[in-house]
């Protein structure tokens, strides 16, 4: 029997958990194993009923988003965290990515998009709302150390393996589905994807399908 993916909801509206729990009840292969309604000791819980992912409201009371990822890092936690948002703003999604959340979904889409995301950041991959792409987007175009990096020489170091791993990436493919493909481990695919973000110094898979689409690395 498959073991149910683990979910912990943290936000202080009531109505939006519930909203929430209504959604992810459809899903046989998810369980909500906890909800908080601030920030206070939210990492002590998270840490205690072995939550898998996080979906984490960004503006909580006692203690909000950004601290709660700050103790993550601290404390080693591995626990994957999906942001909740009511804003779109391009310096609060970088800071939450650098900080190592998995995902960003903004609150007017979470209801509909909620468990697209956590099966994609289940799934190894990051997940962000289609309304915030263009930003994450800009992010990442306009990384000044990245364009001042020899892009001949980045694109020539990318092995016939990892390009045909990035281009399955480009199709959305997510690592079980691409390690079905290749006949590969999951875990081989995610080594190649992280050693493909490295190459081409971007943090997400967002990253690479821009980096492969502006240098025409994707096959059609």
């Amino acid at each position: 029997m498959e073991n149910k993916i683990k979910i912990h909801l943290a936000d202080d509206h009531q109505v939006l958990i519930d909203g929430m729990l209504a959604v992810l009840k459809t899903n046989s292969n998810f369980e909500v194993v906890g909800f908080s309604l601030n920030g206070e000791n939210l990492v002590e819980r998270v840490a205690k009923n072995g939550t898998d992912i996080l979906v984490m409201d960004i503006n909580m009371p006692e203690k909000d988003g950004i601290q709660v990822l700050r103790e993550f890092n601290e404390k080693g936690f591995t626990c994957k965290v999906i942001v909740l948002s009511s804003y779109d703003d391009a310096k609060l999604i970088k800071e939450v990515v650098k900080l190592g959340a998995s995902g960003y979904l903004t609150k007017q889409c979470a209801g509909e998009n909620i468990i697209d995301a956590i099966r994609t950041v289940a799934d190894g991959e990051q997940y962000f709302s289609s309304t915030i792409k263009d930003k994450i987007f800009n992010i990442f175009t306009n990384n000044s150390q990245n364009q001042a990096m020899n892009t001949e020489e980045i694109i020539s170091s990318i092995t016939a393996r990892e390009l045909e791993i990035l281009n399955l990436i480009s199709q959305e493919k997510s690592g079980k589905d691409i390690s079905e493909m290749l006949d590969i481990s999951v875990n081989t695919v995610e080594t190649h994807r992280k050693n493909l973000m490295k190459k081409l110094n971007v943090k997400s898979s967002v990253g690479l399908v821009i980096f492969a689409a502006k240098h025409n690395l994707i096959e059609n």
